[in-house]
This record gives C-alpha cells, structure tokens and sequence, in this order.
C-alpha cells in the first residue's frame, strides 16, 4: 500500500499548493509588504537587539543601534531587510500548509514552534557572526554567504523532515 503522503494525487496537491501560496507570498511581500517596509524594519529591528541582548548573556558587552549589532563597542553586524529571516518563516509555513495531512490541529502548533526554532537559530546566527567579527574579521563574508546558510537551510529541512515523518501522518481532519 502506498503511503497517504506519496500518492500522485496528494502529490499534484501540495505541487500546486505550495506553488499557490509562493504565488501569494511573492504577491504581497512584492507589491504590499516591501514597499510598506514596517514588518522588515521592525523585524530587523527586533533581531539586532535580541541578538545584543544574548551576547551580554554570554558575558560581553552587546549593543544594538538600529539595526548594528556591537560588541564591546566594535560594530560588528548590520541586520539587513534580506536577513531578517522573513523568507524564511514563510518558506516553513508555506511547505508545512502545503504538506498533505497532519489537519490544522496539527499544523498551527508545528508552524509556531517552528517559527520560534528558526527565529532562534537567526538570534544565534546574528550574535556568531558578530563573534565572528570580533575575533575572524577575515571570515565573516564567507561564514554569512555559506557556513550559516547551510546550517539555518539545514535545520529548516530538519524540521520539514520532522513534520513528513512523524506528524503529517495522517489524512487532514
């Protein structure tokens, strides 16, 4: 017997679902939220001062103005609109919805700890990359462009393939 999820016509379902709902975000991200700025711009905002605020956790001298992450009175990272990991939760989301199964009793509660996840792992990748900055200045384009991205990528296919195996079993309710 094939699987609930691997059956053509659910297949062809979350192809055409996850193809609707990029259309849908491409739309109004492109012609409504971008131009509009406020969600990137307090978004950042947010991710540069959480970020600080955890490296004087780990003991260093953390600011955050605007958008700049410092440490120890060295700037070190500008949170940028393309950083912010707005992508990024609609990229989760949208495979999520767009999965087969798993109902919405499921899938709401997934989406927002994975959204917590990734929003996490962008407060760490942002405070690394000021790390970085400190003590391998040298390193920092390279870190940014692909060790980080690898691992935040990573870590969303992690949590895809979580949702696939273990809760999107079942047909949706």
């Amino acid at each position: 017997m094939q699987a609930y999820a691997t059956h053509p016509r659910h297949l062809r379902r979350f192809l055409l679902t996850a193809a609707g709902l990029y259309l849908l975000w491409f739309f109004l991200y492109e012609l409504w939220l971008r131009p509009l700025g406020r969600l990137d711009e307090v978004l950042s905002l947010n991710i540069a001062q959480v970020s600080a605020a955890a490296l004087r956790l780990i003991g260093l001298v953390g600011s955050a103005a605007e958008r700049t992450v410092s440490v120890n009175g060295q700037r070190a990272v500008i949170v940028g609109d393309a950083c912010n990991g707005l992508v990024l939760y609609a990229l989760f989301a949208g495979f999520v919805l767009a999965f087969p199964g798993g109902g919405w009793r499921r899938k709401l509660p997934f989406i927002a700890a994975g959204l917590l996840v990734i929003y996490g792992l962008n407060i760490v990748r942002v405070g690394a990359l000021a790390l970085n900055h400190l003590y391998s200045h040298s390193t920092v384009d390279f870190n940014h462009h692909y060790t980080f991205t690898f691992v935040v990528y990573g870590c969303i296919f992690l949590l895809w393939m979580l949702w696939v195996r273990r809760y999107a079993t079942q047909p949706d309710a």
